[in-house]
């Protein structure tokens, strides 16, 4: 908690030791020439700590996807550079791949083979050694919860058991970083709590995840720290209660009542935690920082003075608001919709 209130850097306050990075990256680039040259990774900086799940959200055309392609070997960046793990992405992709599980958006599944056909054939296409690689399916199988349907094809599967196989799949060889591209996109509700269970459970054997999504409910559940991008620029980088501290009103509490006391409010707005107080009908409008923690004193102030609550309401910013916040748009509004293209250098 930030004891001033004053309210984090957006992107350098989050400070730990080289030591604890399993990824680092340092000014990267990555420009699309053409007629139009297209610049969609724009001096991006920052470190993954070893073991965290870290959110990497934005718009569409904000950068994410050229970012893990690179990440992964996949595209060599204009310039700058990067680690994963000890190694050099332009020096030593093999490397790299041999440490990283990817699971991309698309489903990549065989869909007419059955679930264990799917992981012997991966197992097998990472050089998993024959003796281990039964046991090692037999124990993803149970992971997922799916034993039972081990030699059924993958075309009777629902969504939500598809994308847990296609996950653990990725994670056959452990992988020390497991790379996770909108893992519940399209997935209803009950599915997508399955999901999740399956990251944590993965997290849990301190497996690193890169978690792209552009559900906000799934980033506040499962992400240590969150990174921000548009444009092709890392705009905010934090934990999710120091992202929230960039909004400058806070959380808002609203209180109920019958009739307002003159000397209660003066005590309330006197609270240095307090950065607005609003009586709109019979309604006290109140925005503080840590909402939860300033609450108990303001009920206390309410008992002190005699002044019962008819109701209670305590909403914090949303990431979807820090956003807002941030960049002036929703997260929904991709460069097309913003700017009538991806951002494009003169």
């Amino acid at each position: 908690m930030n004891p001033t209130n004053t309210p984090p850097d957006p992107v350098t306050s989050s400070i730990h030791t080289p030591e604890e990075d399993i990824i680092r990256i340092d000014h990267l680039h990555k420009v699309f020439p053409g007629s139009h040259t297209v610049v969609a990774v724009d001096d991006v900086s920052f470190t993954v700590k070893k073991g965290e799940i870290f959110g990497l959200l934005g718009p569409n055309g904000a950068g994410k996807s050229t970012l893990i392609r690179i990440l992964t070997t996949l595209l060599r960046p204009t310039s700058g550079t990067a680690r994963v793990g000890s190694y050099h992405i332009e020096r030593e992709g093999e490397q790299i791949r041999s440490i990283i599980g990817v699971c991309p958006q698309n489903s990549t599944l065989d869909m007419e083979l059955t679930a264990y056909d799917n992981l012997e054939f991966y197992g097998k296409l990472v050089n998993i050694d024959d003796r281990l690689l039964d046991a090692r399916i037999r124990e993803l199988l149970e992971m997922t919860d799916l034993t039972d349907r081990a030699h059924a094809k993958v075309s009777t599967f629902s969504g939500g058991m598809r994308r847990k196989l296609e996950i653990v799949r990725a994670f056959i060889h452990h992988p020390l970083i497991l790379f996770l591209d909108e893992p519940t996109i399209g997935l209803d509700p009950e599915s997508r709590r399955e999901v999740w269970q399956q990251i944590e459970l993965l997290n849990e054997e301190q497996t690193t995840i890169i978690l792209t999504t552009h559900y906000m409910d799934e980033a506040e559940k499962l992400c240590h720290r969150i990174a921000f991008m548009d444009r092709g620029r890392l705009i905010a980088l934090d934990t999710l209660e120091n992202l929230k501290q960039l909004i400058p009103a806070g959380d808002l509490i609203e209180i109920g009542f019958d009739q307002m006391n003159e000397n209660l409010l003066s005590a309330i707005r006197g609270s240095t935690e307090i950065s607005l107080t609003q009586v709109k009908g019979k309604k006290l409008i109140i925005s503080a920082h840590n909402g939860s923690r300033v609450l108990p004193g303001i009920y206390d102030l309410f008992e002190q003075f005699s002044v019962p609550m008819t109701s209670l309401l305590i909403h914090s910013p949303s990431l979807e608001d820090v956003f807002i916040h941030l960049s002036g748009k929703k997260l929904d509004e991709g460069e097309e919709t913003k700017t009538n293209g991806p951002r494009r250098r003169p």
